[in-house]
């Protein structure tokens, strides 16, 4: 043996040595109750699957330092959907096989949608922090699965407050709907239409564009064109705030309003100063405080309120009992209605100025 390398030797064998029992300190506790939380946590949306994930680690972080939940503790697993329907049922897949008995998810309604058979065929409770699309909870009342739930809005509710307050505020004016062609998008956009419509003023234009567009110019003529005043669009930030951006460079004067998919800085950051006057509707709960990160906490807040309550991490037990009773949260008393829907939220305007957003005057 060649003593010059004795001593490098040694060193890697005891950087080995503490690397192994580094990992042996950190392995999982084979007796933890899974939970696991969904969302784009890379990608264009990714800033709000990372808030989803911070409100659900802190949660299990905060239930843990109170000695977790039936006495066992909970450890968080994490899916990356990016928002795309096929990766959100391929993650549902994987969350079941480390046995999950609880998901927080999906971020976007067109994963939380097909993933929910793959959670109500394995017996997890699902709980979205966000997904809006009314087809979630409908379809799964219909089909008798009772184990999906939500800790957010539906957008019917949130395009007929849009849309009734838009017929008052722009009485006799010229009003734009558009969207992104997303389930979320279309599907809140299409009520607010319908809402607008059935108060009195019907749109001068409907339109959607592809989520990938990054073209608005013939958009942009066309609202000049029909000289709008209000513009609703429908969708997700990351569009929206080029089409806002350009119609700002091209001189369109209308006033702009969307859906609580901008409650993100992502928003002013890629609008940059079109985005000041922007409006948006949320929950006051939801856009006041920490954004999803706090719908995703109210989530575990209630799994572990059903786990307890129910003495079991069975889903249809946890389920029944979330539908018997209500829940203190992070972001107020929760309660739910027999679709799995949440029965005391409410909508209103937030405004965007100098890169932040705060309650709109008089909304």
């Amino acid at each position: 043996m060649n003593l010059a390398v004795q001593p490098v030797a040694r060193l890697c064998v005891l950087l080995f040595a503490l690397l192994v029992a580094a990992c042996a300190g950190t392995k999982p506790d084979p007796n933890a109750i899974v939970i696991g939380v969904a969302g784009p946590m890379t990608g264009d949306l990714s800033a709000f699957g990372q808030q989803i994930r911070k409100g659900a680690q802190a949660a299990v972080d905060d239930l843990n330092a109170k000695g977790g939940v039936n006495g066992k503790h909970l450890r968080l697993v994490v899916g990356d959907d990016q928002c795309d329907p096929k990766q959100a049922v391929e993650v549902a897949n994987d969350l079941v096989g480390q046995h999950a008995v609880f998901v927080v998810g999906h971020f976007c309604s067109g994963s939380s949608i097909p993933a929910s058979p793959v959670y109500a065929a394995a017996k997890v409770l699902q709980m979205t922090p966000s997904s809006t699309n009314p087809m979630l909870t409908d379809n799964a009342a219909a089909k008798g699965i009772k184990t999906v739930f939500r800790v957010c809005n539906r957008d019917d509710w949130q395009g007929k407050f849009a849309g009734a307050w838009l017929a008052k505020a722009y009485a006799g004016k010229n009003l734009a709907v558009l969207d992104d062609l997303t389930p979320y998008g279309h599907g809140v956009a299409e009520q607010v239409a319908q809402s607008a419509k059935a108060a009195g003023l019907e749109p001068a234009l409907r339109r959607s564009f592809e989520q990938a567009e990054i073209d608005f110019s013939s958009l942009v003529a066309a609202l000049k064109e029909q000289k709008i005043d209000a513009v609703y669009v429908g969708g997700y930030h990351n569009t929206i705030a080029p089409l806002v951006r350009q119609a700002r460079d091209q001189d369109f004067e209308g006033d702009f309003f969307s859906d609580d998919a901008l409650n993100t800085n992502e928003f002013s950051r890629i609008a940059g100063p079109a985005a000041d006057g922007v409006r948006f509707s949320d929950s006051m709960t939801t856009a006041a405080g920490g954004g999803f990160a706090d719908n995703a906490y109210a989530a575990v807040e209630a799994f572990a309120a059903a786990a307890t309550g129910a003495g079991s991490t069975d889903a249809a037990k946890m389920a029944d009992w979330l539908r018997a009773n209500h829940v203190a949260s992070k972001i107020g008393d929760l309660m739910w209605d027999a679709k799995g829907d949440m029965t005391r939220m409410t909508y209103t305007w937030f405004v965007w100025h100098d890169g932040s957003f705060a309650p709109a005057p008089g909304s």
